[in-house]
């Protein structure tokens, strides 16, 4: 069975750290905590659950993770953050992991499951380096949006982390930290240019937003689904703008990287949608229905796009059309993913009202 030491970094988390070790209990070997400088109760939090504690100094990069790494001792390192919990579902799974884990594994991607609907299934996630082998060469880089490069021998786990944030943390850190980088003479790199335009989006600053991703997607090089996000999201920036002759290319850009997406063919059925285009919307959101879900590229993926948003929009645009026979048939579909939404009831009660 492998040996897991988990390893997490924390700076004033007393509404979080016990809740996210109390779900990961009993199925890790080890716990180093790296205090970053608390103020409040979380090194108490953390001392319930051990005696490894360590401090290290803030230095607006992720020093403090590579320092929580070096601490360990078990054959994988895993890292959560404080906001992180293992579902009560998902601790089998985990369980399960640990004891078949082949011995020539180095890394392990788990899904990391980041925003939820009404009833509590994801609607976000993509996959993460979650188990790491302990050794030098797998360390972080980065100064924000940290990442250790996926290498060596790569297992995908069915087990999942879901994110479960707790207020606002610090808005502005990220941004600032590239503000300070640029300031200083440094050149962002294709990964930093990516995320520092989407801190740009975060903050509303949609015209310099924008200008990043175009100067971005110009790059040759740069992951392709970095570029696929990116041009979801300097079209949303043009939208914002007022400039929508401008979103439609950018979305049609991403077809230069690879075949369609879901998510894709979702924005650009909306984009004729708004236009009143309606049969363009369709052919969209049909598209859509026939892409492939693949979790495992490493993007970002909105698992309603693959079926529900799809089917809601189609009633939206058959009804449009005239079609209320075939609207009605796309919002039961929906309904049959989500039979607790309020679009889908809403729409049910209003075929009601036309019998």
């Amino acid at each position: 069975m492998a040996t897991i030491s988990l390893c997490m970094i924390v700076k004033n988390e007393e509404k979080t750290l016990a809740r996210c070790l109390d779900s990961i209990e009993g199925l890790v070997d080890e716990i180093i905590i790296v205090d970053t400088g608390s103020t409040d109760r979380t090194v108490e939090i953390a001392a319930e659950f051990t005696d490894k504690i360590f401090r290290h100094p803030w230095t607006d990069d992720f020093a403090a993770r590579n320092a929580s790494f070096s601490k360990a001792s078990m054959e994988y390192c895993m890292w959560l953050d404080a906001d992180d919990v293992l579902l009560p579902t998902e601790r089998d799974k985990f369980l399960q992991l640990k004891q078949s884990l082949p011995p020539d594994t180095d890394m392990v991607m788990m899904k990391y499951n980041t925003a939820f609907d009404e009833t509590g299934n994801p609607v976000f996630s993509y996959y993460r380096e979650r188990l790491i082998r302990n050794v030098p060469e797998y360390r972080w880089v980065g100064e924000v949006h940290e990442v250790i490069s996926p290498a060596g021998n790569i297992l995908y786990s069915d087990a999942a982390i879901s994110h479960k944030k707790e207020g606002p943390g610090d808005p502005d850190r990220n941004l600032r930290i590239y503000r300070r980088m640029l300031e200083s003479g440094k050149n962002l790199d294709p990964r930093q240019l990516y995320y520092y335009g989407r801190e740009l989006y975060y903050h509303w600053q949609y015209e310099e937003a924008a200008a990043v991703f175009e100067k971005f997607l110009d790059l040759p090089e740069g992951w392709v689904e970095n570029k696929i996000e990116a041009c979801t999201v300097c079209a949303d920036c043009y939208y914002r703008l007022g400039r929508n002759d401008d979103a439609l290319p950018v979305l049609l850009r991403s077809l230069s990287f690879d075949t369609p997406r879901a998510e894709l063919c979702c924005d650009i059925g909306n984009h004729f949608l708004k236009c009143g285009n309606y049969r363009s919307a369709v052919y969209w959101y049909e598209t859509a229905l026939t892409r492939e879900r693949n979790d495992r590229t490493g993007g970002f993926v909105l698992p309603d796009c693959y079926d529900y948003i799809p089917m809601l929009q189609l009633c939206v645009c058959y009804d449009r059309l005239g079609d209320r026979e075939k609207a009605r048939e796309y919002n039961e579909m929906a309904g049959s993913c989500k039979p607790f939404s309020k679009a889908y009831l809403y729409n049910k009660r209003y075929f009601e009202s036309l019998s």
